[in-house]
């Protein structure tokens, strides 16, 4: 199953919509105003699925809490390295790599892939495609998805 969103080009929050790849939208994705970067993520009849939450004050680390369904689900955490981006992801014993680009990732449980993320490149905004496996692990994918490029925007 392949997902895909685009960033709006001028949003005070953010706030954009994840398509399938028959154009039919899987969810709604919208920014918190919060002293914390906050994202929602709901389902297309407007119930909350999950959430994305900066931690205050992890400085040099970024950390973000991971909730599903209003229950706390995980985290991730940007790791420092020097040659290629190193998240360390605390949910559902996923593992995750990227490419030294920054623009590549995929999410693994065990030896068993779970996504691919891959962000498409010459767009005017950030745009992701993000290939799950089994449409069951697409929220928590998303919520990966979304926590990476939050790390990256914070640049």
């Amino acid at each position: 199953m392949k997902m895909l969103f685009r960033q709006r080009f001028f949003s005070w929050l953010d706030s954009y919509d994840v398509h399938a790849e028959d154009g039919t939208v899987l969810f709604t994705v919208k920014g918190v105003l919060s002293w914390k970067y906050t994202l929602k993520i709901f389902t297309p009849d407007g119930r909350e699925a999950g959430m994305i939450k900066a931690r205050m004050i992890t400085f040099p680390k970024p950390v973000f809490d991971l909730t599903v369904n209003g229950g706390a689900a995980g985290c991730i955490t940007q790791e420092f390295s020097l040659f290629r981006p190193s998240f360390t992801l605390d949910f559902r014993n996923w593992k995750i790599s990227g490419d030294w680009l920054e623009w590549n990732y995929r999410i693994m449980r065990g030896n068993t892939p779970v996504a691919v993320i891959a962000k498409r490149l010459w767009n005017l905004t950030d745009t992701y495609e993000i290939d799950v496996t089994d449409p069951e692990d697409a929220l928590g994918a998303l919520m990966v998805t979304l926590a990476i490029d939050a790390v990256k925007s914070s640049k």
